[in-house]
């Protein structure tokens, strides 16, 4: 966020009125999800006081109709919502999914998430959903929804287990706890992972970074591939780093890492090498959770991963590979920050972020 105006646009002067006029929110307890046990808010934690919060639009297209020229369609745009803590930190944070909002809110047993976390240590938070996907489901194009039978494979693709409901000892879930399961398993929109729509929203998400301000995106699963694909879309040096749990998709300069394979769900692509010396402007962090080296697919795109951080050290970049594992933290799935020992893992990102010198 500049310092003139809001996230929303609006002059900063016309927003402390705005404060004084009663925008300050104070949020002492925990939001719960409904049917879920989280537990009580603890008296050692700071309150969440916002000085403004609200959402807005980001990007897109205006269409019209052929049969009828008069008629129009907005559609193709991203959706933020912000969240502005009093005293703020001068970077914010990107929350960027690849499931839903939902993930970044609350644990899977309605404990807090990353955006509560987050807020308590002053960040500006925002939740972002890319094009065509959730809040910003308006799309240019037509889309034909069939029903799919994921729940299984969400459980295998998260790693909770070697089969559906057969739990890893020790992981990071309620296992016990039913509610929780169902939280999880409905807590994801559908996606459209191909590369046309990862460079639509990676097209929308750099005007959201340009319009937000210095801001880290925090990212899960194909969402680190589109923040990538918005780095290379931003017009401002507003991207001040990428921490990416488990992303699957890359980009690589041209001739490069891993080859392209323009008929994988998520990459990688190529660019060329002038256009990808963007992504070594800024830290980066590639985190990981649990049972990716024995995972069929999740421990191609670790590998992949760590070419990826080679390839833009090579270039003057600053990119490196975290296992959570390596940090003491066990029993970590495909969505981390969701999990159980979600405060340990935002400790780990708290700690990146004081040696980058994002903090301040």
């Amino acid at each position: 966020m500049n310092h003139d105006k809001t996230p929303s646009g609006c002059w900063r002067a016309h927003c402390q009125r705005l404060a004084l006029a009663s925008l300050a929110v104070v949020l002492a307890g925990t939001a719960v999800a409904q049917g879920t046990r989280a537990p009580a808010a603890s008296g050692s934690k700071p309150p969440i006081v916002l000085e403004s919060t609200g959402a807005y639009e980001v990007g897109g297209k205006v269409i019209r109709n052929p049969d009828n020229p008069a008629q129009t369609l907005s559609c193709d745009h991203g959706y933020v919502e912000y969240f502005i803590p009093q005293n703020r930190r001068q970077v914010g944070l990107i929350l960027w999914h690849s499931s839903s909002t939902k993930v970044w809110e609350n644990r899977w047993d309605g404990g807090e998430g990353y955006k509560s976390l987050f807020l308590r240590q002053r960040y500006p938070v925002y939740l972002w959903d890319g094009p065509r996907v959730g809040r910003a489901n308006w799309s240019c194009e037509p889309i034909n929804y069939k029903p799919d039978y994921f729940d299984q494979r969400n459980y295998l693709a998260w790693r909770f287990g070697p089969s559906f409901m057969n739990w890893h000892p020790g992981v990071q879930f309620p296992t016990g706890d039913a509610e929780a399961w169902n939280q999880a398993t409905r807590a994801r929109y559908d996606e459209f992972d191909t590369l046309d729509n990862a460079l639509l929203q990676g097209e929308a998400g750099g005007q959201a970074i340009d319009k937000l301000g210095p801001v880290v995106a925090v990212t899960n699963s194909a969402g680190g591939w589109r923040a990538l694909l918005s780095a290379l879309n931003a017009k401002t040096n507003n991207m001040k780093g990428i921490v990416a749990y488990e992303t699957p998709g890359f980009v690589f300069p041209e001739g490069e890492g891993v080859p392209p394979a323009p008929k994988a769900p998520f990459g990688p692509n190529a660019v060329p090498l002038v256009e990808f010396m963007k992504l070594t402007k800024f830290p980066m962090q590639m985190v990981f959770g649990d049972h990716t080296a024995t995972h069929p697919t999740w421990s191609v795109h670790l590998k992949n991963a760590r070419t990826f951080c080679e390839v833009v050290n090579k270039h003057g970049g600053d990119c490196e590979v975290l296992l959570l594992a390596d940090a003491g933290l066990q029993g970590n799935t495909h969505i981390p920050f969701a999990d159980l020992n979600n405060e340990a893992v935002a400790a780990e990102l708290s700690k990146w972020l004081r040696r980058k010198g994002l903090d301040k």
